[in-house]
């Protein structure tokens, strides 16, 4: 973090000779999750003590981390049985990338670390309190955004869900609602201001204010410019479909299965935020990439002083949908939505001895757009309508083949947001609106957008050709997808089957 503000502030003099770091006004945090960490009375990090300092238990538990769905499937059920208004908040199923599902996890695998745990800090939450010297659990002030769409907060039932709730997952859960927190706040609120210490380990002016912190892809949608019947795609190692809606449309939302939730303020202040998303994607392509590519391509690749991704790209362009025979399902690390399965696989069908890596490759990138495509349709299904789309984050401004294959799918114009740094430019943009107006901020996130997110001139407009090529195979995309991914589907325990004789 020292060597990223630093580099920052040099950058910003070297491109502005008259910048200079007091006219920094305010700072937002964007991060992963749920990241909880386990910290002790003064909120520290476990980590850090010399009891637990080799223990990864004792980590923070990254949002990628899916050993917990055996709890996150228990939880589902119970809260089925006895708090169903819980789920109709994140899409009818919780998820093991979760913080309670990670938490109860812990609990049952490392008994001493939980025990020892005063609290668990989201890390969304953790670095703000750092940066104001404000680690305390009980006083740290947590963001509404993990707290959400991740720990089922909702003001309808007065925050976090109920004691009773907690304790019937189990006994090491009792009493730790009162150890976590009654109150949670919007990206744009302040969390504090910047410590003396931490002003001068950055080169920063002591004082500044410190936004309250929220999830990297939900201040991605702010940089990418958000708004009311817009979805906007962070498209990178995985994916992230977000939406606002106003405040009165929450009991109609609810009834959308397999998003992965909806939050009061959890985007915007005062509407309300809607997320989805794929486990993976650039992850699905690295994979197949470090893995299952002969050596004479990157032979190639490199003599055509391209990348190998690029140089797939390449050879995948020349191909026409459903040329190859192949039909892949994208689901190499779980489903997020809408099955919100992560016990899923992939899988590639249709491979012959004739088959060859490019032709796989576009077929993995169909598989994400089928699977992105998938979204869309339940949320429109659901009667809410998208009139635009908007792609952000690591892909979509390097790889042109999957956003021509992405708007060929979805049948619909793709624009890019400008920013290649939307979480950052998100983050930056609470930070100005935490600081205030007053102190040559902004009001509001709509002011900043107004004043801060532009679009690429490029936007890709689907091809018809393709459109009609694309349709034919979402259909059989749609019957390998429920066959395998849903409850009823005739193949829904072959996944999980080899998932155990493997385990």
């Amino acid at each position: 973090m020292k060597i990223a503000v630093k580099g920052v502030l040099k950058e910003a003099k070297k491109n502005d000779p008259a910048f200079t770091p007091d006219k920094v006004i305010g700072i937002g945090v964007d991060t992963t999750g749920s990241t909880p960490i386990p910290v002790d009375k003064s909120g520290r990090p476990l980590a850090f003590s010399k009891k637990f300092s080799d223990n990864p238990n004792s980590y923070a538990w990254l949002w990628k981390d899916h050993t917990s769905a055996e709890e996150a499937e228990e939880i589902t059920a119970k809260a089925k049985k006895s708090h169903p208004e819980y789920l109709r908040r994140c899409g009818g199923r919780y998820s093991s990338e979760w913080f309670f599902a990670k938490i109860l996890h812990l609990s049952r695998i490392d008994p001493k670390v939980f025990q020892a745990a005063e609290s668990f800090v989201e890390l969304e939450d953790f670095v703000p309190a750092l940066l104001a010297d404000n680690l305390a659990p009980q006083k740290l002030k947590r963001g509404i955004c993990a707290a959400g769409h991740k720990a089922l907060y909702c003001n309808r039932w007065k925050g976090l869900p109920s004691e009773t709730f907690l304790a019937s997952l189990s006994p090491n859960f009792k009493g730790l609602r009162g150890r976590l927190y009654e109150e949670a706040y919007p990206a744009g609120d302040q969390a504090g201001r910047l410590s003396r210490k931490w002003a001068q380990e950055l080169g920063l002016r002591e004082g500044i204010a410190i936004s309250v912190g929220a999830f990297d892809a939900h201040l991605g949608a702010i940089g990418a410019g958000i708004k009311k019947n817009g979805l906007v795609k962070v498209i990178g190692t995985s994916a992230c479909d977000l939406m606002v809606f106003p405040a009165n449309n929450e009991c109609r939302l609810e009834k959308i299965d397999g998003m992965c939730g909806l939050a009061e303020s959890s985007i915007i202040p005062g509407s309300i935020g809607l997320e989805a998303g794929q486990s993976a994607v650039g992850d699905i392509f690295a994979w197949f990439v470090e893995n299952c590519v002969p050596a004479d391509y990157s032979v190639a690749a490199n003599k055509n002083k391209k990348n190998i991704q690029a140089y797939l790209s390449e050879k995948a362009a020349r191909l026409t949908p459903g040329a190859s025979g192949l039909l892949a399902l994208d689901w190499n690390n779980g489903n997020r939505s809408v099955l919100v399965d992560q016990k899923l696989s992939g899988l590639i069908l249709g491979q012959t001895l004739a088959t060859r890596p490019e032709e796989i490759y576009r077929a993995l990138i169909e598989a994400t757009g089928f699977g992105a495509r998938t979204i869309i349709d339940r949320i429109e299904k659901s009667g809410e309508r998208i009139k635009e789309v908007i792609t952000c984050g690591g892909i979509p401004k390097k790889n042109p083949l999957l956003m021509q294959i992405y708007s060929d799918i979805f049948n619909r114009p793709l624009k890019i947001a400008a920013s290649e740094q939307t979480c950052a430019l998100g983050a930056a943009l609470v930070g100005a609106v935490a600081a205030g107006k007053e102190a040559g901020g902004f009001s509001s996130v709509a002011e900043g957008q107004k004043m801060l997110c532009r679009f690429e001139p490029k936007e890709y407009q689907p091809d018809k050709k393709s459109v009609a090529a694309y349709q034919k195979l979402y259909r059989l995309y749609g019957q390998l997808h429920d066959a395998f991914g849903r409850p009823d589907g005739c193949l829904f325990s072959v996944m999980k089957e080899l998932i155990q004789k493997n385990s």
